[in-house]
């Protein structure tokens, strides 16, 4: 179990996340604004050679915005997710880490705007 607060920087501000919950296989933590949440989820699905287990890191980023059609402000929220699907047996955490940490590396600044600005 992770500790109570975590911490994310979001544009070099920190911002402190309280458990709001807890219950073996996830844990949910907010600002007290409500506007992020994280959120770590385990989840097993599969038997035998087909077994797996999904974990998942999810960041959700609320704001408000107006709606371009009314002017009517309303919340809206975005959600950054990373998700480690592994078998059962195969991939030990080391390895399972470097994967992630290659990923991250490849995230930069320019892969993550082209991502959200081309379709391939």
């Amino acid at each position: 179990m992770f500790t109570d607060p975590q911490t994310i920087t979001i544009n070099g501000v920190a911002k402190t996340l309280n458990r709001i919950s807890s219950n073996g296989t996830s844990s949910t933590y907010k600002t007290d604004d409500e506007n992020y949440t994280l959120s770590i989820t385990h989840r097993e699905s599969g038997k035998g050679s087909g077994a797996r287990t999904n974990r998942a890191i999810r960041l959700d980023a609320r704001t408000v915005a107006a709606n371009p059609l009314t002017s009517v402000n309303e919340y809206k929220t975005a959600t950054v997710t990373i998700t480690i699907n592994e078998p059962e047996y195969g991939f030990d955490d080391t390895t399972l880490d470097y994967n992630v940490q290659g990923l991250k590396g490849w995230a930069s600044t320019a892969n993550v705007l082209k991502v959200l600005t081309d379709q391939s």
